[in-house]
């Protein structure tokens, strides 16, 4: 089951195409200094420019769901300043964020990759000699051939990356498939353990990423009385004119004004609740399972689950509604809540209370709350299931909902995230078929490289085949850094890739040398998207549709290339060039995608519209998530056995009897509060502290971790709570020492009462710095250097993520 503001006279949700024209001819002025030095010093220097610059659109392509639209002034081919998008309803504009206005020093920087290398020391060490295309080029080609005829295509695999989205960006697919194929990936990394799991209770074919099985966040602007949060913050995930937290910010004001209120359940008061203290309720991390535990034992105790739902939807919640393979062993979730099933403990409020660190009576009051709501749209962020009982978790939240029959009823949601829009105005470059059977979990190619043969179905989740037949040999990377500062548990990578009698043979493509760019064996310098003409749709989170076209605003630097042309030059090595290309330029596969798009859709502009205005958008209509299943769910079933929503899943209690799982690890046919590897109970003497990481307003997953200009504004410090900084005498400023049982990293502490007690929180994404070859203490605070690597039971994914021990002490 492995799957790939008040006063404006317009509303937002009522834009409609129309002419871009007259804000591209006024766009030469900006009304006031812009973040970062990106607009003109003053009026008189940038008027006698205007008349001689001109507009390249372009977009932010890393990976935040966003996609948030740029205006590159450029003048004499460079680019002078960047605009966003001001076009069309002040309500629907695609303006960048914070990281985003800072593209230009991304684009100009001074670390740019400009010359193709190789490597000349150790893997790691970071040193290369420069090369010519030819010579990388040929090298590739000859790896590629020897690893197909050595070992066969199946012992090449393309690494998860999220560095750059763009429809034509990255041909790896396409190129690798005309030669063979090669070893499939599942999941990925922000969603691996929900896209597991919740196919198993909503149906197989649920997905983190659509408007079927989750609802809009406009739909909780029209209708909710209650928005609760389960560790979601788009002020910091998610910023930006093109992202979900606009949309937020409107819900967070129309419910309030309906006398409803906001619940941000979070073990820090994150960005979003931050302003807004009321609505933060502070959580241990990895627990919100026991706190849905409680929820639901509340309900079941006063009788305000609605049970013509339970019974007519779904599967498992009591006796009566069990499988016939379960019946009469109480196995049911009632069971399981009430203490008479399973473990034989009553899920109370005071069961949960320590767990969690919420009081009791708090946990009663929100249950109450949410029983009473008419509209009660919960809704998780990616967050919780981003932990080694992630599986359980996401599942867990997901039965406050169906426990109150408040699915597919306006102003509701199922559980998910916040739906994200299905409509897709322009494909991509088809990238063919791969005939390679086997398919990986994607965080679980660590472990292919290193012992890929022993991995079965049953102890590594692999789909396709029963077996690997090979250990990976040959590691493809474009625009991603997650070979080791986003993966987990660096310093084993670092040991394993070191080694090169494992994986031989190392690729990576990418702008500037990130941690993951050390370990090539032939490093590629890339041409960035407003160095080449580019497309790509609107982004996944907020709720329009979009495409934008434009540039190139400026040429690459030094040698940079296009990955088309070079991955063009690789198949010629092997006679292919012509079925690569199809006869085709990058520029002239973008018009033919566009032009697909806009024939199915007749309020699209034209080709060579598109190309005058750059940008076009339009806002879609809300969302109501399995609307369909709940109007009629006989003519509208879920992909699940039953048809049902699987509260009690045989498949789950399947695996769980078969599979081989690490000592400590369960799968669970239920929905339970399962503590995790590392989690709730784990703590020790050498290990006191809970740790957990989360996202940073300063960077994209690792992006932009370089920008010198971000890293001041937002500087990498460990948020301790006052409690726990006082006995260890550290004062806001110090330099900490935070180890794990994996690593150690030095980083600034943050004294804050905005963390619970117990527990310190790292940023995620910083930039690795430890010598490798030495002491290996990374002074760059990446929190990878501190998760354990140990894939989750379930989906094999990184649940780690967010779940660590560690001990804290003053540097």
């Amino acid at each position: 089951m492995v799957k790939e503001i008040e006063g404006h006279p317009v509303s937002r949700r009522n834009f409609v195409k129309g002419t871009f024209a007259g804000a591209v001819a006024g766009a030469g002025v900006l009304g006031g200094a812009s973040m970062f030095g990106c607009a003109p010093k003053s009026e008189e220097a940038a008027a006698p420019e205007a008349a001689e610059e001109t507009i390249a659109w372009s977009q932010c392509n890393v990976n935040c769901g966003g996609n948030c639209v740029f205006q590159w002034h450029v003048k004499d081919g460079k680019v002078q300043y960047m605009e966003s998008d001001n076009t069309g309803d002040i309500d629907l504009q695609a303006r960048a964020c914070l990281r985003g206005r800072s593209m230009r020093r991304w684009l100009n920087s001074p670390d740019r990759l400009l010359y193709p290398m190789k490597r000349v020391g150790k893997r790691g060490e970071g040193k290369f000699e420069q090369i010519s295309w030819d010579e990388a080029v040929q090298t590739i080609a000859d790896k590629l051939k020897y690893t197909i005829d050595t070992y066969g295509n199946d012992a090449i695999y393309v690494n998860y990356a999220t560095g750059m989205y763009s429809a034509t960006g990255n041909p790896s697919s396409r190129l690798l498939n005309l030669l063979g194929g090669h070893l499939k990936r599942g999941y990925d990394y922000s969603t691996n353990m929900i896209s597991a799991a919740l196919p198993y209770m909503y149906g197989e074919e649920c997905s983190p990423y659509d408007d079927v099985f989750a609802s809009s966040m406009t739909e909780a602007e029209a209708n909710s009385d209650l928005v609760v949060m389960f560790g979601n913050s788009p002020a910091e995930t998610r910023m930006g004119g093109a992202n979900i937290v606009w949309d937020f910010a409107r819900v967070r004001e129309a419910v309030q004004g309906r006398g409803g209120k906001i619940v941000n359940i979070d073990y820090r008061m994150n960005e979003s609740a931050s302003g807004h203290p009321e609505e933060w309720l502070p959580i241990r991390p990895g627990t919100d399972a026991a706190l849905a535990c409680a929820l639901a034992h509340e309900f079941i105790a006063n009788d305000q689950v609605d049970l013509d739902f339970l019974h007519t939807y779904c599967v498992g919640y009591d006796e009566e509604s069990m499988p016939e393979s379960a019946k009469g062993q109480n196995k049911s979730y009632k069971d399981y809540i009430m203490g008479t099933g399973y473990d034989m403990v009553e899920k109370t409020p005071e069961w949960a209370a320590p767990i969690t660190q919420i009081p009791a009576d708090t946990i009663r009051q929100l249950a109450a709350d949410l029983s009473a709501a008419e509209a009660p749209f919960v809704v998780q962020g990616w967050g919780p299931q981003r932990h080694t009982n992630g599986e359980d978790t996401c599942r867990a939240i997901c039965m406050i909902p169906v426990l109150l029959g408040k699915i597919g009823l306006p102003g509701t949601n199922t559980g998910q995230r916040e739906a994200e829009p299905s409509v897709s105005l322009v494909g991509g470059l088809p990238s063919g078929k791969n005939p390679v059977k086997a398919r990986i979990p994607c965080y679980e190619w660590l472990n292919a490289v290193d012992h890929g043969k022993e991995m079965t179905a049953t102890n590594a989740g692999i789909t396709g085949v029963d077996q690997l037949s090979n250990d990976i040999k040959f590691l493809w990377n474009y625009a991603g850094n997650c070979i080791t500062n986003q993966h987990g548990d660096i310093n084993k990578v670092h040991e394993i890739l070191s080694d090169e009698s494992k994986c031989e043979f190392i690729l990576v493509w990418d702008t500037v040398m990130t941690d993951s760019a050390k370990y090539a064996d032939i490093l590629l310098p890339d041409a960035m998207r407003s160095e080449q003409l580019n497309m790509k749709t609107n982004g996944y989170t907020e709720w329009y549709t979009g495409v934008c076209v434009g540039g190139p605003a400026q040429e690459a630097p030094g040698e940079c290339r296009t990955s088309y042309d070079v991955m063009a030059d690789i198949a010629d090595k092997f006679g292919m060039k012509e079925q690569f290309t199809e006869g085709k330029t990058q520029e002239q596969w973008i018009q033919e995608i566009y032009e697909a798009g806009a024939a199915e859709d007749s309020e699209m502009p034209s080709w060579d519209e598109i190309k005058a205005q750059g940008l076009y958008k339009r806002a879609l209509p809300t969302a109501i998530g399995m609307k369909d299943f709940r109007d009629d769910p006989v003519a509208n079933p879920l992909a699940t056995p039953s048809g049902k929503i699987e509260i009690y899943s045989e498949q789950l209690a399947e695996i769980a009897a078969t599979w081989e799982l690490e000592e400590g690890d369960a799968i669970n046919p239920i929905p339970m509060f399962f503590a995790g590897f590392q989690g709730y109970g784990s703590t020790t003497d050498e290990f006191p502290l809970y740790c957990s990481g989360f996202h940073h307003k300063s960077r994209t997953h690792s992006s932009f971790g370089f920008i010198p200009e971000l890293e001041a504004v937002a500087r990498q410090q460990l948020w301790i709570n006052p409690a726990d900084a006082e006995s260890r005498g550290i004062a806001s400023g110090d330099m900490c020492s935070v180890k794990s049982p994996a690593g150690e990293i030095r980083i600034e502490a943050k004294v804050t009462s905005r963390i619970v007690p117990g527990t310190v929180g790292i940023p995620q994404g910083a930039w690795h710095k430890a010598d490798m070859f030495g002491d290996k203490v990374d002074k760059g605070a990446c929190v990878n250097t501190l998760t354990t690597y140990r894939p989750s039971p379930l989906g094999k994914g990184n649940g780690n993520a967010h779940t660590m021990i560690v001990q804290v002490a003053k540097a």
